[in-house]
């Protein structure tokens, strides 16, 4: 149960580094620097995704539908972690929305549904482009 460790990980890095890039945006008075942050977010939480889903299928040699289900499960939980801190959060805020409950549920849809397309398409193309390069070789080969 490898995956399960590899999946727990990610989805830990996930929000920390949602929550933690967040932070110093909102003391610097640079709208330039809040964006600059944000993309720096995106950058690690992308290279994550991607680390995770070569774990995945080159290290455990799962098939790309395996891969891209354990690596948007990651996805979809760091969501939930995410939408659990936002419902703290605004727990102790002055005014509270009523449909801060409602990110439980769309966090972890939002962003798992698109991480699992990405990863099995990103992988099947993968594998597709292996399969036709040793046909290739192959093709040389014969007489």
């Amino acid at each position: 149960m490898t995956w399960i460790r590899a999946a727990a990980i990610a989805a830990v890095v996930y929000p920390t580094v949602g929550v933690s890039f967040s932070i110093p945006p909102g003391m610097s008075s640079s709208h330039g620097v809040a964006v600059a942050w944000r993309l720096a977010a995106w950058l690690v939480a992308a290279v994550t995704f991607t680390a995770h889903l070569a774990y995945e299928h080159v290290r455990l040699r799962n098939p790309p539908l395996r891969a891209a289900i354990h690596s948007s499960a990651a996805v979809a939980l760091g969501a939930f972690l995410l939408a659990i801190w936002v419902n703290v959060r605004l727990h102790w805020a002055p005014q509270q929305s009523p449909l801060a409950p409602l990110a439980l549920i769309l966090f972890p849809a939002l962003a798992g549904v698109p991480a699992f397309l990405v990863g099995l398409t990103t992988l099947a193309a993968i594998r597709r482009l292996a399969v036709t390069r040793s046909a290739r070789r192959l093709e040389g080969r014969v007489p």
